[in-house]
């Protein structure tokens, strides 16, 4: 398939507007158009993107080969349905749905008319966490803080599902390994729903991951710290800044800045320390181009339906045992 994608945006508030400014501007994109319940909205953003506004999903989807679903979680599953029914490609931003149910059977509805699922997991682009492709890894200790400011935005969910299932799916992606076991806290702070929360995640090869998330900070903090043998890296997502330590036998050949000689078992080591270099780029706009390109048959899906679904069940889990600690 080379031919334009008709390609509409449901849902164009915080995040759709800038779902639909980025498949404007996207080649083997035509923006079929814009729909959101809340007609002036829409209205705003299809003017600046010089496209069509939908009175109606089903108009929407009548024109359309795929659609890109921005609306809130709750009506994740309603229009994903809806839309993949109607024989639709769908990539829907994270979570995928708002119960586990609900994700299975988006999956095996879009497995059943054969059309792409894909989930907004934007933080697997980051130009900072690329460079990680680049190393063989195999982690066996990894720490993550995700903390923000509070703001009303994405309070309709826990911060688990708003902020740490960004976590969630990274882990899930570096570990190679089923979840064993999961023990999780978490409190109330400026909402009715859990605001902050740590979890500690042990895999059946032995990785374990700790991860806080809290939206109730003074500063913004995105920080992610891999251990594995003979290797340290650490992340800063926010400040698009990737650190590498290695531990290298004397005699190999490095670019790395050398830090520190070591003696080990009459073996002479040395500790390497590399700064990768981060190419900037747009990961909402990335993950939007492999979408395209996976209903073309370019490329492979980066997060599909059963990844969102499983980075949802992990998030679930937490959650509810969260709730059940502080009944």
């Amino acid at each position: 398939m080379n031919q334009k994608l008709n390609l509409s945006v449901i849902g164009v508030g915080h995040l759709g507007r800038h779902h639909a400014r980025h498949l404007s501007e996207i080649p083997q994109v035509n923006l079929a158009g814009v729909f959101d319940t809340d007609r002036d909205q829409a209205l705003q953003v299809a003017a600046n993107c010089a496209a069509p506004v939908f009175n109606s999903l089903e108009e929407c989807l009548s024109v359309s080969d795929a659609v890109s679903i921005a609306t809130p979680t709750v009506t994740h599953a309603d229009v994903a349905t809806t839309s993949l029914q109607a024989g639709k490609h769908v990539f829907i931003e994270k979570p995928i749905t708002s119960t586990i149910a609900e994700a299975d059977e988006l999956i095996g509805l879009a497995e059943k008319m054969n059309v792409n699922l894909q989930v907004g997991h934007i933080e697997r682009l980051n130009p900072a966490l690329l460079p990680l492709q680049n190393y063989q890894l195999k982690p066996k200790f990894i720490e993550v803080q995700r903390l923000a400011p509070f703001t009303t935005r994405g309070t309709d969910v826990p911060v688990v599902l708003d902020l740490m299932i960004h976590d969630i799916d990274i882990i899930l992606s570096l570990v190679d390994a089923p979840v064993k076991n999961i023990r999780a806290s978490g409190v109330s702070i400026m909402t009715k729903s859990v605001d902050i929360a740590n979890a500690r995640i042990r895999f059946k090869n032995g990785t374990v991951a700790n991860i806080t998330a809290s939206r109730i900070a003074k500063d913004q903090v995105r920080k992610i710290k891999i251990f594995q043998q003979d290797m340290y890296a650490t992340i800063d997502l926010s400040l698009g800044l990737t650190e590498i330590y290695r531990l290298l036998d004397a005699r190999q050949d490095t670019d790395a800045i050398v830090t520190a000689p070591l003696q080990q078992d009459d073996n002479q080591r040395q500790i390497a320390y590399e700064k990768p270099k981060i190419d900037a780029g747009d990961a909402l706009r990335m993950e939007l181009e492999n979408f395209v390109a996976a209903i073309q048959g370019r490329e492979k899906p980066i997060v599909d339906g059963r990844a969102g679904r499983d980075a949802l069940a992990v998030a679930d889990k937490i959650h509810q045992m969260i709730i059940e600690d502080l009944l």
